[in-house]
């Protein structure tokens, strides 16, 4: 309770399949858990005072009108990844709350939509001359010929759906057979346009960003395999995202980053703050980049509304930071409001 200014009435909304239980049988069920991030945000906001109200509106507009008609929400602490199992519709989702004069935590309509198409968010940071893969789109309609300027290693992904959806170890391809093949998989399991990009070798760092217009960049967190298998691509697969035994099994670590010099740190902060206007982006967001050498900076990705589990990457700087998980979480509210108070 005394990290809380006053208690809100909190309308947490997320994916009917996320809606968490009210107890977990245990922290290994939690840690195993698709809705371990639900979990812990909804009982932290709890401890903190917050009457807090689960929503799994994510089908329909009438569906999440009804809900926030009901609840009343002083702000809705946005969860949802994607709606009506559309994630470029979330955007509009964000615009509808904010035509309401709804608060609400986290990314914007324009934020989120830039950073959705992931070739527009490639194309925005270019223009900025910040550095990201070279990357072509593979139409589910059109044939695919390979550009000169993508040479092996190249990685295949789909171009809007996150959290790794897609991707496994057969995603980094080094022939145009197996690009061939992944831009089918794509397009027939994932359903969407393919994103074929130069594939990075390097450290994968994680640089979560805070604020509206005054930015906090947490401190840099790094991804590590202690068991990686002799050739295997250090990426992070869909099945490793979640699957527990699967972290065991590679000897996924993660944690501050080592051996970086504080100018290599400063330039990494401030490309990530860079980025975070360039995309329009506000709240808080996730900055995945691989250290190209001899250690310049390449932004994979940018990903706002990123992941909020306790023991997940963005809390675990943030707390490294100096900023504890009920800190985290009151911070995220009141940028929301803030941003709210822009329209008002």
């Amino acid at each position: 309770m005394g990290h809380a200014v006053k208690p809100f009435r909190v309308l947490m909304l997320t994916q009917a399949d996320l809606v968490p239980p009210e107890e977990a049988e245990n922290e290994e069920q939690i840690n195993r858990a698709p809705w371990r991030t639900d979990y812990d945000v909804r009982n932290a906001l709890r401890e903190l005072g917050h009457e807090v109200i689960v929503s799994g509106a994510d089908a329909s507009l009438d569906q999440l009108r009804a809900e926030l008609d009901d609840a009343k929400p002083d702000i809705v602490f946005n969860l949802l990844e994607m709606f009506a199992q559309r994630s470029e519709f979330l955007s509009h989702v964000l615009s509808y709350l904010e035509l309401r004069g709804q608060p609400y935590t986290g990314c914007n309509p324009v934020g989120m939509s830039f950073s959705v198409r992931k070739p527009l968010q490639r194309k925005i940071l270019r223009h900025h001359r910040i550095a990201t893969p070279e990357f072509a789109v593979a139409r589910m309609d059109k044939p695919f010929r390979r550009p000169n300027r993508l040479q092996f290693p190249l990685i295949v992904k789909s171009i809007s759906e996150h959290g790794s959806v897609g991707i496994s170890q057969a995603s980094v391809v080094t022939s145009d057979e197996r690009l061939a093949d992944r831009i089918a998989f794509v397009h027939e399991h994932v359903g969407t346009d393919a994103l074929v990009e130069e594939f990075i070798e390097g450290r994968e760092l994680y640089v979560g960003v805070l604020g509206n217009t005054r930015l906090t960049a947490l401190p840099i967190w790094e991804l590590g395999f202690d068991n990686l298998r002799d050739g295997a691509p250090n990426i992070a697969t869909s099945r490793l995202k979640w699957d527990v035994d699967e972290q065991e099994r590679v000897g996924l670590t993660t944690g501050p980053a080592a051996a970086l010099d504080d100018p290599t740190r400063q330039r990494i902060a401030r490309l990530c703050k860079r980025a975070f206007r360039a995309l329009e982006q506000n709240g808080y967001a996730r900055f995945d980049i691989r250290l190209r050498p001899p250690g310049q900076p390449v932004i994979i990705e940018s990903i706002p509304n990123p992941e909020l589990a306790c023991n997940s990457e963005v809390p675990a700087a943030a707390k490294a930071g100096g900023l504890d998980y009920p800190k985290l979480l009151t911070r995220i509210l009141s940028l929301g409001r803030q941003w709210s108070d822009r329209f008002a």
